[in-house]
């Protein structure tokens, strides 16, 4: 069916053939014609679940379209991650807006419910924020809605990302029993059960547009599935070899590698021998590109110099380290063919769209505490593998692991080459999120009683699998926990939230971390409340991310405990939850150096934070100082440095530069210039001269004429 047809055949405008002919879509692949023949376009829920570029998110799209276009409703595209969602956002406004298709994004700010939102046909979401927004009771989301859309949908498997998404899909179903959902996925083993739990049809197909040979490396021979052996000459080593072979064929190489250290060392030592096979027409838009990266941060970072470095002779690395405009950049121009080799850890496995000709699985075994050094999933090898190839450009994809030896090779072969990926299987149960939902189920209002609870978590993938009598202790255990820290109230059978119950789901912050943020500031009250302390609190709960421990951090951070007053009790050496204390320790003071001004250099030497984990850092830090602002302020405790210490964690500047900081274009380090040269408010800022602005370091004339007039027009104000 062309697509002409198919735009006939389900009243689609002519309008949308166009745009689609637009981005060079003339037909339909197999599988989208089995979606479309098992009713996407008819209202009918569906799990397709198809290889990586096999066209199931056209399916999606085309889904939308009718959704808004024929039926008049409107339709939600639910991802896993930020950088999924913008990536998805800004295709889908390309393609549709216009068309006259409004296309809305929103990801974080969990306490903020916008009901400009309410307006757009299409609207991106990551699945925290969708359910963040159901807590809100914010009606707007559901008014009109007829369509859903969840990718990358065997990340229900994950147990950190999975109970969310779990949840979520139960309370659209719980709200909404008519809606029509569309889960889409590369990896999935058990469709037809996921399908039975959804209420929907399952769609699945091995149809690939570019045929995936996956194998095995071993000593200059590759042992593909089909069983054919193929010749890699070289000797400078399996991925150098690998990698110089598939350049050498016109195709680009994508490595992954389990560590970030890994991933920019196999990059550096990759530039040498890919310089010289680069044509002397390329070289000019990597220097741009290796200039713009190195460019992206106000003070460069070794990292910075050194991905620049690799990014001229045509490789780079790509890890969740590096600053997200150094991410976005490395990744147009691997797509744009401009740099042939990309080493990475697993950021780039799930949803993003890089294929290349050859994927090398370099390392299988990862790190996890407490087990040790232990093999990835197969479905993680069969994400990894699925972004070799790419249509139209590519003959073929091949997805190659390297062995150590024929042991290793046989091993390789049959743990994931020949295997299918794990079940996908509820992580509900297991992954300590049961708490949360449970409040966040009974403040938006899905149950308030003990058997509605039991009655909405029948809703779950956990309980289709295992039956709801494996939740029932958990579900009494999660209630309980939760009557006794007041955040839920009994009342003549009923459930209730409580005050501090509705803040904590509305924060959408885990209930263990709003009880230790309570706690440790009844403690700040008695005893004072620190900026260390605070930042040691924030970091002491199980929202925030911590920072590894360093053989050096053993020995530096004890001393620091007897010399500093903490709102949480300080464990004996030695103890249960001492290490995980130093962690804690580690991360607040790299949060103080941050607040402090140190440069990214430093961070990065003495903390071992790249730009992104900044970033990510900083924003976790900067959300649980405002709930812990919220919560203060709800049970009448002092603020202290709260406000201020928090405003300063979202700039990473001290006090003085607070002000300065407003202004747009003006960063730490600009603040800094500004200050240093004398301009130390925005009263200063307004009563400068242009040319004396733009001599500040930094700066230059446009920025200074742009912060002129924004100080001006704040003083007005």
């Amino acid at each position: 069916m062309n697509i002409e047809e198919l735009c006939r055949l389900y009243a689609l405008p002519a309008e949308v053939a166009e745009a689609l002919r637009g981005a060079g879509i003339e037909g339909l692949y197999p599988p989208q014609e089995a979606a479309i023949a098992a009713g996407a376009l008819e209202g009918e829920s569906l799990v397709l679940a198809a290889p990586t570029a096999s066209g199931k998110t056209l399916v999606a799209e085309l889904a939308m379209l009718h959704s808004v276009l024929v039926r008049g409703g409107r339709a939600l595209y639910m991802v896993p991650l930020r950088a999924l969602a913008s990536e998805k956002y800004e295709d889908l406004k390309a393609k549709y807006a216009p068309l006259g298709i409004k296309v809305g994004l929103a990801t974080g700010d969990y306490d903020r419910v916008d009901g400009r939102l309410a307006d757009h046909d299409f609207l991106v979401l990551t699945n925290e924020k969708a359910d963040s927004l159901l807590r809100h009771r914010a009606s707007w989301l559901l008014e009109g809605l007829s369509l859903v859309v969840l990718d990358e949908v065997h990340l229900l498997a994950d147990p950190s990302r999975g109970p969310t998404l779990e949840v979520l899909v139960a309370a659209l179903r719980h709200v909404r029993p008519d809606l029509q959902l569309l889960a889409l996925s590369a990896t999935i083993r058990n469709a037809e059960e996921l399908a039975e739990w959804l209420s929907a049809r399952a769609v699945v197909s091995d149809f690939r547009p570019v045929p995936l040979k996956s194998g095995v490396y071993l000593a200059g021979e590759l042992l593909l599935s089909d069983g054919t052996r193929k010749r890699v000459a070289g000797e400078l080593g399996p991925v150098f070899d690998l990698v110089l072979d598939v350049i050498q064929e016109e195709g680009q190489a994508l490595v992954f590698v389990s560590t970030r250290r890994s991933a920019q060392a196999l990059a550096r030592k990759l530039a040498r021998p890919l310089a010289r096979l680069l044509p002397e027409e390329e070289k000019e838009g990597l220097a741009e590109l290796a200039a713009k990266i190195e460019r992206a941060l106000d003070e460069p970072t070794p990292v910075c110099r050194e991905l620049a470095a690799c990014v001229r002779a045509g490789v780079a690395f790509h890890h969740a380290g590096l600053h997200h405009t150094q991410r976005r950049a490395v990744e147009g121009a691997f797509r744009a063919r401009l740099l042939r080799a990309l080493c990475t850890t697993t950021t780039l496995a799930a949803g993003v769209n890089l294929p290349a000709r050859r994927v090398i699985i370099r390392d299988v075994r990862r790190y996890q505490a407490p087990y040790g050094s232990i093999y990835i999933p197969a479905l993680e090898f069969h994400q990894m593998a699925g972004r070799a190839g790419r249509p139209g450009l590519d003959p073929y994809g091949e997805a190659v692991l390297v062995a150590k030896d024929e042991e290793d090779r046989d091993e390789l072969l049959v743990r994931y080459v020949l295997a299918p990926p794990e079940r996908i299987t509820s992580q509900l149960a297991t992954a300590g999120a049961l708490p949360a939902h449970v409040l966040g189920a009974i403040v938006a209002g899905y149950a308030r009683s003990p058997a509605g609870l039991r009655g909405f978590f029948s809703r779950t993938l956990l309980a289709h699998q295992f039956g709801v009598e494996r939740l029932e202790v958990a579900l009494a255990e999660s209630l309980a926990f939760l009557c006794e820290e007041g955040m839920v109230r009994k009342w003549q059978g009923r459930l209730l939230p409580t005050p501090f119950g509705e803040l904590v789901a509305r924060l959408y912050i885990h209930p263990v971390s709003a009880v230790t943020l309570r706690d440790g500031l009844a403690e700040g009250e008695r005893v004072g409340l620190t900026e260390l302390a605070l930042l040691h609190l924030v970091a002491h709960t199980p929202d925030m991310e911590r920072l590894r421990l360093r053989r050096a951090d053993l020995e530096e951070l004890p001393g620091l405990l007897q010399r500093e007053e903490f709102l949480v009790p300080v464990p004996e050496p030695g103890a249960r939850g001492y290490r995980e204390f130093l962690a804690e320790l580690k991360t607040a003071l790299a949060l103080a150096a941050w607040i402090s001004e140190a440069p990214e250099r430093e961070l990065h030497r003495r903390f071992g934070l790249g730009p992104g984990d900044t970033y990510r850092l900083r924003e976790e830090a900067e959300w649980l100082l405002y709930a812990a602002q919220r919560i203060a302020g709800l049970f009448g405790f002092p603020l202290g440095p709260l406000p201020v210490l928090r405003t300063r964690v979202r700039y990473g500047v001290r006090e003085e530069l607070l002000e300065l900081v407003r202004l747009k274009g003006v960063g730490r380090v600009r603040a800094r210039a500004l200050y240093t040269a004398g301009f130390t408010d925005l009263a200063k800022v307004a009563a400068a001269r242009e040319e004396d602005l733009a001599r500040v370091p930094h700066l230059g004339p446009g920025l200074a004429q742009s912060i002129k007039r924004q100080a001006e027009s704040l003083v007005e104000a």
